[in-house]
């Protein structure tokens, strides 16, 4: 198959040999639609306010747990609501497994090779934020690493729950749907372009972090499409993730000490 080609009429590796039931929609993958997607794209919002809301409640219950561990616990949170209401689309409505129709897979050629890719991104995006400065524009996630417990936490989820909770949003629901309908060279782009904007607050909407944000979003996005497998993309994704949080402990003139 040519690499830009649009899957019309097959899945990625083994999802429709894993399935419990055959897609629908003519052995079409994805077998979800846009109305599918509009439906998942309202409950985002309400999935991740009702989760920070909780862990607000249970914190201020504890007497508080600091902003970075309340932040990432609400956003994790609402990501399980959000998966919550995916699985049971895809079960209830399509009578589809969870993992297999997110393309959840071994790659064609195993893990290595995508933890390369995510090491060479890295290089990449490094050396491109040294031309354009980006490490003088202060930023807003960087004040949440002010103790040891934050900087911890930050580190563990940008190498983990992270990564694959957006490479299953972003690469393995959205894309699909966007490649067999628009082609993959355009739905790498367009996939790309909600994951940016999601990651703009914390970057205090500076255009030169998000710029390297969108170049990361459409190589996840390729390693997904060249792969078939959103395991490929996490794998690079977690790699690319650990590696600047690696150079962000090298780089700091101080590190929390509490």
């Amino acid at each position: 198959m040519n690499p830009w080609e649009t899957p019309e009429s097959i899945p990625p590796p083994d999802v429709t040999a894993a399935a419990e039931h055959p897609p629908e929609a003519g052995g079409k993958y994805p077998v979800w639609g846009y109305e599918d997607l509009a439906i998942m794209a309202g409950v985002a919002l309400p999935a991740l306010l009702v989760g920070q809301l909780l862990v607000r409640a249970v914190a201020w219950g504890l007497g508080g747990w600091g902003q970075a561990p309340e932040l990432l616990a609400g956003q994790f949170l609402g990501y399980g609501l959000w998966f919550i209401g995916l699985y049971l689309l895809l079960r209830q409505k399509y009578g589809m497994p969870f993992w297999p129709s997110l393309a959840w897979v071994r790659p064609f050629h195993g893990i290595g090779r995508n933890v390369g890719w995510g090491f060479l991104l890295a290089v990449v995006v490094t050396i491109g934020g040294a031309l354009l400065q980006a490490e003088r524009t202060e930023v807003p996630m960087k004040q949440l690493l002010t103790d040891r417990l934050s900087l911890t936490l930050m580190g563990v989820a940008a190498a983990t729950l992270g990564p694959l909770c957006e490479e299953l949003a972003f690469r393995g629901f959205l894309f699909p749907l966007l490649a067999r309908s628009m082609g993959a060279a355009l739905g790498i782009v367009v996939t790309a372009l909600p994951f940016t904007l999601l990651h703009g607050p914390q970057y205090g909407w500076s255009w030169r972090h998000l710029l390297f944000v969108m170049i990361a979003a459409m190589s996840f996005t390729w390693v997904r499409h060249r792969s078939g497998s959103t395991a490929a993309s996490t794998v690079t994704h977690a790699t690319y993730n650990m590696i600047f949080f690696v150079l962000y402990l090298f780089q700091a003139k101080e590190l929390p000490v509490k």
